[in-house]
């Protein structure tokens, strides 16, 4: 896998320690651990690790390497590559296989790594011998152990095994689906992302992998977190394709009291777009692993939020009960949109969260970081619970996730094309907006269809609406003039309607200078 730079800056400084005050082995200095070694493990072992953990005072993993690995850079980091011909499963031929990411660079702490069979659970040992080394000073004896661990599966091409998912630094993992590369990513939970007092990054200390059965087409994958303020139990069914799934079961153990929490974080990447490239003097269209926050309400309201690159750090709520899922979006799927023959973001996948049971009062929350480059990862997004996590309790998290093109269900609604913002000719005090909409209603509505804007800005005024045919797209462009007066920030919402009432999903802006 190459990796890019920015997604390895992903990755907190803290992540896993050993499990042998759990009553788990950790691995020996051998290829595999003896059978002697296995533990009994079912769909409790977890939970009851992280209930049983959550009770004690957090300890701060060791960081200690060999200098050799703990000075590496990332291009030395890179070149160590795993041997295929010793992955996990590789000589059962099964669907899947596993490598796993040795410690070293920015991935200090050992995480610890088990397999599954029959009930039992066995510790996987590191073996230095299972690398390749383009340096060969980076081949250290002993027991290093790993950081992480990446999961391969036939995903484009039959019979032939590529990565389709990883889980590495902190609790951070990606997955794409069948013609994608990587893009954003997700998380185990957020905390007091945003805040002045500093993130909180819990991290995912071991791995439970059950050896699936011949010709099964999903992984199951266990994972225990960590942090100061939590510990989580995770399982994780993943079932690459045309889009990728991860059915997940998460239970989280506040070892303190949690008012600014973040179930089923999504981290992605906003550099610029046509709402914002006057901010950015760069020759391509734009940058983003993702250009927009789509919500749809326990009320089945359907929300698209344009994400931007602000000046200064803003964080936005839309208030829900129940939500019916959000994510962070890629619409634009065309070479052109991004002219990038490196990067390729029109091949990165958007990521959805279906809540699976009524996740109650709360908000999807948008942190949106400033960021002088597409090398930062500055868009994080999440639910937040409206009632803080209260230490001493247990709080249970089922959703699914949709790596993929869009969202997993097709909308009657017209939806939203393109955010264009720019200057009006001989009005400083004014900024012009330019949306398209295309999608359903205009394949049946007559040419004659009386458009009109449901539109509001608070605080500011809109004027000078105009909405007309766009045949390019098969749809509708609407431009219109924000005037925000002395304010430094205005929250616009608009909807296409007809005489017969709105006709698209809503569009919500967020201005500032």
């Amino acid at each position: 896998m190459k990796i890019l730079r920015r997604d390895l800056m992903k990755a907190s400084l803290s992540a896993g320690v050993g499990l042998s005050a759990l009553g788990l082995k950790t691995p020996k200095a051998s290829a595999r651990s003896s059978s002697h070694a296995s533990r009994p493990f079912d769909e409790s072992t977890v939970r009851t690790l992280a209930r049983n953990l959550s009770r004690k005072a957090f300890s701060a993993p060791s960081h200690e390497l060999p200098a050799v690995l703990a000075n590496m850079d990332f291009d030395q980091f890179s070149s160590i590559t795993y041997d295929p011909e010793k992955t996990l499963w590789h000589s059962d031929k099964l669907a899947f296989d596993v490598e796993f990411f040795p410690r070293g660079y920015l991935y200090k702490p050992r995480v610890d790594m088990y397999e599954v069979i029959g009930g039992k659970a066995t510790a996987i040992a590191y073996d230095p011998d299972s690398y390749h080394y383009a340096d060969p000073s980076l081949k250290v004896s002993g027991d290093i152990g790993f950081s992480g661990l990446r999961i391969r599966y036939a995903l484009n091409t039959p019979g032939v095994m590529e990565e389709c998912a990883v889980f590495l630094g902190a609790s951070y993992f990606r997955a794409f689906a069948k013609g994608q590369i990587y893009g954003l990513s997700a998380r185990g939970f957020a905390k007091d992302t945003g805040s002045l007092k500093g993130e909180e990054f819990p991290f995912f200390r071991s791995f439970w992998l059950e050896k699936p059965q011949a010709g099964s087409d999903s992984l199951v994958v266990h994972a225990l977190m960590d942090s100061p303020s939590l510990t989580g139990a995770f399982r994780f069914t993943i079932r690459p394709g045309e889009t990728t799934l991860f059915d997940v079961q998460s239970t989280i153990f506040p070892r303190q009291d949690i008012a600014n929490g973040g179930i089923a974080p999504l981290t992605g990447m906003f550099y610029f777009d046509a709402n914002n490239h006057d901010h950015v003097d760069d020759w391509r269209p734009a940058a983003h692993d993702s250009e927009a926050l789509q919500v749809w309400t326990g009320t089945k309201q359907q929300l698209y939020r344009p994400l931007n690159n602000p000046t200064d750090l803003q964080i936005s709520g839309f208030s829900d009960n129940g939500p019916y899922g959000y994510g962070l979006m890629q619409r634009k799927r065309s070479f052109s949109d991004y002219e990038d023959i490196a990067l390729h973001y029109e091949q990165r996948p958007s990521l959805w969260i279906e809540p699976v049971g009524n996740w109650g009062d709360g908000e999807v929350e948008l942190v949106e970081i400033p960021s002088p480059s597409e090398v930062n990862d500055n868009i994080v997004s999440f639910w937040h619970p409206k009632q803080p996590l209260q230490a001493g309790k247990s709080y249970n998290f089922t959703y699914r996730m949709y790596w993929g093109w869009d969202t997993p269900w097709p909308t009657h609604l017209a939806r939203v094309v393109a955010t264009r913002v720019g200057a009006v000719v001989d009005h400083p005090e004014a900024r012009l907006f330019v949306i398209d909409f295309n999608g359903e209603p205009f394949q049946s509505l007559p040419k004659d269809t009386n458009f009109h804007l449901i539109a509001e800005a608070k605080p500011g005024a809109i004027r000078n609406i105009v909405i007309e045919r766009n045949p390019y797209i098969q749809g509708v462009r609407t431009t219109f003039e924000l005037v925000p007066g002395d304010a430094k920030l205005s929250e616009l919402q608009v909807q296409l309607a007809t005489d017969q009432g709105p006709i698209s999903e809503t569009w919500l802006y967020r201005w500032t200078p």
